[in-house]
């Protein structure tokens, strides 16, 4: 085996793939990645079981065909320390793969490619195809509500909903929940449902840029999940759970609207976030009269006071919150005014953005202070 390829054509694939790479493995061969050189065609491929990843990228110079697994942060790592205009030569030569680059030659272990585990294959019962930046701008949208290693393992990832033009992401961690949908081209006539981890989540937003216009082509099987693109093909395991009913958390009954711009509002919050409790992060509001007064204290004494005018005619309410939960929300919206819908002091607010089409929605619990 043997390639030349340019670090600018290598960088991109070699860092996406490296990135699902695990750190500490169990088995020496998933600290490597998998080169394969068929023709004219170079693919990478990295995984940690239960996610994989292969970038493909086409070779300009003749190349000789052929595979093998080599330690994927040490391949990178060199790659990147490489001048821009730097022309990278990969070779093997008995049991090692000799990287030359002008003056540079690194010599780096192998293991044999029959080692390295593939993604078991399924039969797939559902395709269609969404725009990267649709793709994106959901999970941008909602993962900020994904839990991080809850027993409730079904909570540590985000449920996609597939029904006839409707792709929909939820995600939730018990104490705030995240929705949002977007149009696709889906043609089933039943509702699907999918829970794709954490990591695969994470993984799967770090392939595509927000304004890419390309098609992503999804494969869903009974326990595999694929996103295609000309560049990509990623693969991860489902969980498989069941997700909590979140219709049921969607407040139905807040009849006390908040109005107020989205930017001053994240502002005073932030502020007020910096006297907070620095573990429990608690604020607490009070809202009367088209005035929202912020108010925060912490275990030394300090205090810190803010107001801002909104739009607000119901009677006063005084409520507390987890602050960090609030400001996520408005960090991940972008409407210049948004909405908060409140029921009482104890139960959770509706956020919604103020804008035509609007197709997100977020639920924050309330917090006794």
């Amino acid at each position: 085996m043997k390639f030349v390829i340019s670090r600018e054509d290598l960088i991109k694939p070699l860092t996406l793939v490296a990135g699902v790479v695990e750190r500490r493995q169990t088995l020496p061969v998933l600290s490597n990645i998998l080169i394969v050189v068929d023709g004219n065609q170079l693919s990478l491929t990295g995984t940690d079981l239960e996610v994989e990843l292969v970038g493909r990228v086409t070779l300009s110079e003749p190349a000789e065909s052929g595979e093998i697994t080599v330690p994927a942060r040490k391949l990178m790592d060199i790659c990147k320390t490489m001048p821009d205009d730097a022309q990278i030569t990969l070779q093997l030569e008995e049991d090692k793969i000799i990287l030359k680059s002008g003056r540079s030659r690194f010599s780096l272990t192998t293991l044999p490619a029959s080692d390295f585990p593939s993604v078991e294959e399924s039969p797939q019962n559902l395709e269609f195809s969404v725009l990267q930046s649709q793709l994106k701008r959901l999970i941008d949208r909602t993962s900020i509500a994904m839990a991080q290693q809850d027993v409730r393992y079904y909570l540590n990832g985000m449920l996609f909903e597939i029904q006839k033009g409707v792709l929909r992401a939820v995600a939730t961690d018990g104490h705030r929940l995240a929705m949002c949908e977007t149009g696709a081209d889906v043609s089933v006539e039943e509702l699907r449902q999918v829970i794709i981890p954490r990591k695969g989540v994470m993984e799967l937003n770090r392939l595509f840029s927000g304004d890419a216009d390309d098609a992503v082509k999804i494969v869903m099987s009974s326990n595999h999940v694929r996103a295609v693109t000309d560049n990509f093909t990623f693969t991860s395991k489902l969980v498989d759970g069941k997700f909590p009913d979140y219709q049921q958390v969607i407040p139905k009954d807040s009849n006390r609207e908040m109005l107020a711009e989205r930017e001053p509002l994240k502002q005073v919050l932030s502020r007020t976030a910096i006297l907070s409790n620095e573990k429990y992060r608690g604020v607490r509001l009070i809202v009367e009269n088209d005035l929202l007064q912020v108010h925060a204290n912490n275990p030394e004494q300090e205090e810190a006071e803010e107001s801002l005018f909104v739009k607000y005619d119901s009677e006063a309410l005084e409520i507390g919150f987890n602050v960090s939960y609030l400001l996520d929300v408005l960090s991940v919206t972008a409407s210049t005014n948004v909405k908060i819908s409140f029921a009482d002091a104890n139960s959770s607010i509706l956020i919604e953005e103020v804008a035509e089409n609007a197709d997100c929605l977020y639920v924050v619990m309330p917090m006794r202070l």
